[in-house]
């Protein structure tokens, strides 16, 4: 099949690699660098579709064109629903894409979330840089607010934010999960009560650059208090895994602090 079940349009969409030089000062894109790629998803059912196509029309388990039954189940007893993608990485059989619908479908019914799952994975992969700009360009008390009265969406505290399909793992969790010393002292940074001392010099330098970005930490609860669905602080899971983690849970980097919760001023 070489057409969309959805859209009816060709499985392929048009990529432009944002190919430019520089010439005397101005920055011109080269209008020849678009080019046609695979855009195909196919089901065991043997429909077909865009991928964007298939995450807007995706149904729990059934196929959104013919309806058939499309969960199948691997040799632990897990679900998950194998397909065929083709794209500009190349041919991929047998990739479950259950993790991925299952989180469109989140999104979908909690599109205030949105933001806030992208703060994890920034999280988990280190982008330090990606949460400074969330920060800084997205109030954490006031982003993804709907307006006012009927419908209006209540705000999400995003470097608290405690993600439901995920453990109920914190920033700072997910940070120590994997390994991400620099996203661990910045959050710290911006949502504990960690004395100002503790912080390492290079952290205090970069501190004093965020101006008026970091705010009083009174009446907020300081992220080390965080538990996960294992009722497990950050300093609990620093704990289990132990290596680079050792010297923070011996220093009580990150024990929580349950009284109070001082501004942190640096």
């Amino acid at each position: 099949m070489s057409e969309c079940t959805t859209c009816g349009k060709p499985l392929t969409i048009l990529i432009n690699s944002d190919s430019e030089s520089e010439e005397e000062g101005c920055t011109q894109a080269n209008a020849s660098s678009e080019h046609e790629v695979p855009d195909s998803v196919e089901l065991n059912c043997g429909c077909h579709f865009h991928w964007q196509c298939l995450l807007d029309a995706y149904e729990i388990t059934r196929c959104p064109n013919c309806s058939g039954d499309i969960l199948n189940h691997n040799s632990s007893g897990e679900e998950q629903i194998l397909c065929k993608i083709n794209n500009e990485g190349g041919l991929q059989e047998g990739f479950d894409i259950l993790p991925v619908l299952k989180e469109e479908s989140y999104l979908k019914a909690f599109p205030e979330e949105r933001k806030a799952r992208a703060f994890l994975e920034f999280c988990a992969d280190g982008d330090v840089d990606a949460i400074l700009d969330l920060v800084k360009n997205g109030d954490d008390e006031d982003f993804n607010k709907n307006g006012d009265g009927e419908g209006a969406t209540k705000p999400i505290d995003f470097l608290r934010y405690q993600d439901p399909q995920s453990s109920l793992d914190s920033g700072l969790h997910v940070a120590i999960r994997k390994g991400q010393e620099d996203v661990a002292w910045l959050l710290l940074l911006l949502a504990s009560s960690l004395e100002p001392h503790r912080f390492p010099s290079d952290v205090t330098q970069a501190a004093k650059t965020l101006g008026p970005v970091r705010k009083s930490q009174i009446g907020k609860v300081d992220i080390r208090v965080l538990e996960n669905e294992q009722h497990m602080t950050a300093e609990e899971l620093a704990r289990k895994l132990g290596g680079r983690w050792e010297a923070w849970v011996e220093g009580q980097i990150l024990t929580p602090v349950f009284d109070g919760i001082l501004p942190v001023v640096l």
